[in-house]
């Protein structure tokens, strides 16, 4: 989830577990949407690894500051912060609980998109995902602001949790189209006899009805773009369209639906020889424990060096470079090891 969001979904949640009735050592509903507000963006402060390593951020982003076992941790340090901010005036336990809601909130809003979050950071980096929700969702985000809105001019206890009831609602109604794109999938394994295949489905950009259709088997990914409740076949835009009318075109019908074929390591000898080089390298071992659907994106081969750049589809939009793409390459003469780079397009 983005940032904002997880912000506003933090001040919501702030509000919604006022007392409703100010007291006099009650921390002010003001400061309490505050401090939800920044306490639900604190996790992402993360980001800052993007300019140590690129793939040190893939590999760590979402781990101890998004971890369920660290959060008793942080919510007390944010309460210190705070409490001095705020000049000692509210004791610092007031602040505790509004800063652990803060980033709880954070981490459920994390949890339903398809990035994968370490909730057990640092003893164990094994990532979770519940993949109903995409990365950015208007109409959750839509769901969350108006609520705060109003909260400023009704009730503010009970609009703030009448905005969670309702997005309540709304992930509720997200995982039931989850399990329907479920089925589509497996329904195409069996048609295509792919016994033992590993099938998934990934929340799509611009509408809850979009789903990204993966069935893996023996290395080979079978990808299907489809929208759930389309009837028709989408437009296809002219080459200047833009970007989110490119994306809203790659979304077909369930009856209708476009399956390609990617072979994890290439169609040629040559290339799936040089990409399990590089697969297999000891240097590309974080990029391999990052990617859940890695497929060789491109090969180079020229005088001068050999390169294989392997791209993670889970991030990939019908149409689009992915981002992510890594990769190694070496130079021919003098023969040299391996080296690992980002490919920039």
């Amino acid at each position: 989830m983005d940032t904002l969001t997880h912000a506003i979904s933090g001040a919501v949640l702030a509000r919604a577990t006022g007392s409703g009735k100010p007291q006099v050592d009650e921390i002010p509903l003001l400061t309490r949407t505050v401090i939800g507000f920044l306490a639900a963006a604190f996790p992402d402060t993360d980001f800052i690894l993007r300019f140590i390593d690129p793939m040190l951020y893939l590999t760590a982003h979402r781990g101890v500051t998004h971890s369920i076992v660290m959060l008793p941790l942080w919510a007390l340090l944010l309460s210190f912060v705070f409490h001095l901010l705020w000049k000692k005036r509210y004791s610092w336990k007031k602040f505790y609980v509004i800063c652990a809601i803060g980033i709880g909130v954070h981490i459920f809003g994390d949890l339903i998109t398809s990035f994968g979050t370490m909730i057990l950071a640092p003893v164990s980096d094994m990532r979770f995902s519940f993949s109903t929700t995409f990365i950015i969702d208007l109409y959750f985000s839509g769901i969350l602001l108006t609520g705060l809105v109003l909260s400023l001019f009704l009730p503010v206890v009970k609009t703030a949790r009448l905005t969670g009831l309702v997005l309540a609602g709304y992930i509720s109604f997200q995982t039931a189209l989850h399990y329907q794109a479920l089925a589509i999938a497996k329904s195409y394994a069996e048609q295509q006899e792919l016994v033992s295949a590993s099938i998934h489905v990934l929340p799509q950009p611009l509408s809850p009805f979009n789903w990204k259709l993966v069935v893996e088997q023996n290395n080979k990914l079978h990808i299907a773009y489809i929208n759930l409740i389309a009837d028709e076949t989408p437009e296809q835009p002219p080459a200047d369209a833009g970007f989110l009318t490119m994306i809203a075109s790659a979304y077909y019908p369930v009856t209708q639906a476009q399956w390609e074929t990617h072979e994890r390591f290439g169609k040629t000898e040559l290339e799936r020889h040089f990409a399990r080089q590089v697969w297999e390298h000891e240097t590309f071992a974080r990029f391999r424990w990052f990617a859940m659907f890695p497929v060789l994106h491109d090969f180079e081969e020229n005088k001068e060096r050999i390169c294989a750049w392997f791209a993670d589809l889970r991030f990939a939009l019908k149409g689009r470079q992915p981002p992510f793409v890594y990769g190694m390459c070496r130079n021919k003469n003098p023969s040299e090891n391996w080296s690992m780079n980002r490919l920039k397009r």
